[in-house]
């Protein structure tokens, strides 16, 4: 892959996500529910990795084999994340996150919520990117290192479905109304889900990295997760809310409870 290439193909990514930023704009618009903003990015940055997979832009030089591990990656990741995402939207009327944004910005909330979700399509960029690189490896065979990212990813998509699964438990127990799930993964960290969608990522680098030079830019993909669940659009307004809504209860969750990476209880990690 040529610089020029590669320039290119950062283009179309970036341009594929802003049109699908644009459109989850419009589900906004058409719904005034914001939780679909995050549906449409998933299945937006999915789409984006399968077609880096059947068209990968090095052509025929990229492995069958592994462009159809990231079109299977890609699809898994989507579905499962997407419908998810589908599913709890369904049951609110609003995600508190964007609703706070949109109560502050008052009658310039359309313009501000258009432009806000074309930053997250430039930021997703390095998602969709180390999709690309990953199936366009041209190695002439799969290594150990790609069946690393297979567990990888297994582990990713099981660990992230069962934090949810015990969440919506906890959640629907009628017992647990008002309180802070600790039970399960939840012991180990207050976002367990955002770990295992953190780890996911890491996968497209061990497939994109190998004796090419642009493999290494797929590393731009974990680190970009991180900082956007550990900082950014993640864990800082959700536990926010947590803290308008259980209060005290989630302020003793937060003081014995990792934040993100999985630690023993009452081994804090902010």
């Amino acid at each position: 892959m040529t610089a020029t290439l590669f320039l290119v193909t950062v283009l179309c990514v970036g341009l594929a996500l802003c049109v699908g930023m644009s459109i989850a704009w419009v589900a906004w618009q058409r719904t005034r529910n914001s939780g679909w903003v995050d549906t449409v990015w998933t299945f937006s940055v999915g789409i984006v990795g399968l077609a880096g997979a059947v068209l990968p832009p090095t052509g025929a030089a990229a492995l069958p084999s592994r462009r159809a591990l990231v079109a299977v990656f890609a699809a898994l990741w989507a579905l499962r994340l997407g419908l998810h995402i589908a599913r709890r939207t369904r049951g609110i009327t609003d995600d508190p996150r964007y609703a706070a944004l949109l109560k502050g910005w008052g009658g310039d909330a359309w313009r501000q919520m258009f432009l806000l979700l074309q930053k997250q399509a430039l930021v997703s960029i390095p998602l969709g990117l180390a999709m690309v690189l990953a199936a366009s490896n041209p190695e002439p065979a799969l290594r150990l290192q790609d069946w690393l990212g297979v567990v990888v990813i297994l582990v990713a998509v099981a660990g992230e479905a069962i934090a949810d699964s015990q969440l919506r438990r906890f959640a629907a127990n009628p017992a647990n109304r008002g309180k802070v799930c600790d039970v399960g993964l939840w012991r180990w960290s207050r976002h367990p889900n955002y770990f295992f969608e953190w780890l996911g990522w890491l996968a497209y680098p061990l497939l994109a990295i190998g004796a090419w030079e642009w493999g290494w830019v797929a590393l731009a993909a974990p680190a970009c997760m991180y900082w956007l669940l550990a900082h950014v659009s993640g864990i800082p307004p959700l536990e926010e809310h947590m803290i308008a809504t259980r209060g005290d209860a989630y302020r003793a969750y937060q003081a014995q409870t990792s934040a993100f990476f999985p630690l023993p209880p009452d081994r804090r990690q902010g």
